[in-house]
């Protein structure tokens, strides 16, 4: 699959911005290609009943690599799914799984399929027999292969993956880890859903953290009054812009959506957005902002900060020199193609890369895999005794200083954290850490001048040194 405006596969891109990093690293050419080769793909085709009549469905799984196991991705279910783009997006899951220490290979899937087209009997039958076909062929285990959603699916289609693998291995009792991202009732983690989009938002709090990394963007200050403008306006796009809009004080200017754009100087209400997408299934008729019918054309908006959210190559060769954003955080996969990238790193726009910035879905579904390993939910057997222990903490201070504590600091001391506050407190060090290291490999590696470089070069030494420590070279 040829990405717009560039004449490079979507695969050639993610293959190109990582040579990058082999350069400064110096990495023997066979190596390198023994990393950037995809391990395996497998190409499924099978027939579904639907309303009386059989129709035969495509789908992909493709495994990059297995450094680590389980290899790990999502299953989009979309009509531009090709075997190019699940490969590129393998890839791309096993650098994103070594920059923040998660211990996954990459791996992803496709179905090519448009779900609005089907029933919610339909598409179970459809998902069912997919994920069946998967399993059968060694593509689908808690072991080996475990999916999450991605776009097109979501928790209610990966409980039916679930359900098929359970009813074709009984004997597993560890069956629930072989997908992530299910409903909470069924062996899901509370905050997955939220994840990929709270994770790019702790990954640009880190990065305000750092005043010369702002300096170097052109900006300064906090995230507070920075305008925003966001494409896409789905899971991961809603999370990260009303989080930055409610909590970190961001002025959010425009959204992009599939059917145009809204746009305000004044600021946009994300929830009010959400709620009338939700309601009406579209964005046009919304009171409270100009609608721009190509909306594409509001990712030219002078803001300080662009995220893309939605699909690959957004951002190419023929829209990057009107660019005006200071920083583009890229939270969708691939929304900036290797050409683009070149010229905006040329006109001195800082990028944070995708393999780093949406890995905040990767991580969480490791704390849900982990979970259903050990069957026990985090924080079951110690919060209550952290509890105890606050509350015995607060009675000594209060005994020793005879000084009634506030109200609110007596409920911080003494409330245990639930597995929400865990989830979301191991999010927030994963992505702190990894930014540590990209930012480090930045400051000190000769020849490396950005942050994507920066990022491959923290995922390939990783890689690199798994493959030496196993004999592989």
């Amino acid at each position: 699959m040829k990405v717009a405006g560039s004449q490079l596969s979507f695969t050639d891109s993610v293959n190109h911005m990582a040579d990058r990093a082999f350069l400064a690293l110096n990495i023997d050419e066979g190596v390198a290609n023994a990393i950037k080769t995809c391990s395996a793909t497998i190409q499924v085709n099978f027939p579904v009943e639907i309303d009386g009549k059989v129709e035969v469905f495509t789908g992909w799984r493709s495994v990059h690599s297995t450094h680590r196991l389980p290899a790990k991705g999502g299953i989009r279910y979309a009509t531009i799914v090709d075997q190019d783009e699940v490969e590129a997006l393998a890839a791309l899951m096993t650098y994103k799984c070594a920059i923040v220490d998660v211990p996954f290979g990459g791996s992803k899937g496709g179905l090519l399929i448009d779900p609005s087209k089907y029933s919610r009997g339909d598409m179970k039958k459809i998902t069912r027999r997919f994920a069946g076909e998967l399993v059968r062929k060694g593509f689908l285990s808690p072991a080996t292969n475990v999916p999450a959603p991605d776009m097109g699916t979501g928790e209610r289609e990966m409980a039916w993956i679930a359900d098929t693998y359970k009813h074709l291995h009984p004997e597993d009792i560890n069956y629930l880890g072989c997908v992530t991202g299910k409903p909470v009732a069924h062996g899901g983690i509370r905050g997955r859903t939220e994840a990929t989009g709270r994770g790019v938002v702790y990954v640009m709090r880190e990065f305000f953290r750092h005043a010369d990394c702002v300096s170097q963007a052109g900006m300064s200050g906090s995230l507070e009054g920075k305008k925003v403008v966001i494409q896409g306006l789905g899971n991961v796009g809603y999370h990260a812009a009303k989080l930055l809009q409610e909590e970190d004080g961001c002025v959010v200017i425009g959204v992009i959506e599939r059917d145009g754009a809204l746009v305000n100087a004044e600021g946009l209400n994300i929830q009010q957005i959400r709620d009338y997408i939700v309601e009406h299934k579209t964005i046009k008729g919304y009171a409270d902002a100009q609608f721009l019918a190509n909306g594409k054309s509001a990712l030219e908006l002078d803001c300080d900060i662009l995220i893309p959210a939605a699909m690959e190559a957004q951002i190419n060769a023929n829209n990057a020199d009107v660019i005006k954003a200071r920083l583009i955080v890229e939270a969708a996969n691939g929304p900036v193609t290797f050409d683009a990238d070149e010229m905006l790193r040329n006109r001195g726009v800082v990028i944070l890369p995708d393999a780093y910035v949406n890995a905040g879905g990767v991580t969480v579904s490791y704390f849900e895999w982990v979970r259903n390993l050990a069957h026990i939910r985090f924080g079951r057997m110690e919060r209550r005794y952290d509890e105890m222990r606050g509350f015995h903490m607060l009675q000594a201070i209060q005994s020793m200083t005879e000084q009634l504590i506030p109200e609110w600091i007596q409920k911080e001391l003494v409330q245990g954290a639930d597995e929400l506050d865990l989830v979301r407190s191991g999010l927030d060090d994963t992505m702190r850490l990894a930014f540590q290291q990209i930012k480090e490999v930045l400051d000190t590696r000769e020849g490396v001048n950005d942050y994507r470089t920066a990022a491959y070069v923290v995922a390939i030494e990783k890689i690199s040194r798994s493959y030496s420590d196993i004999g592989v070279y």
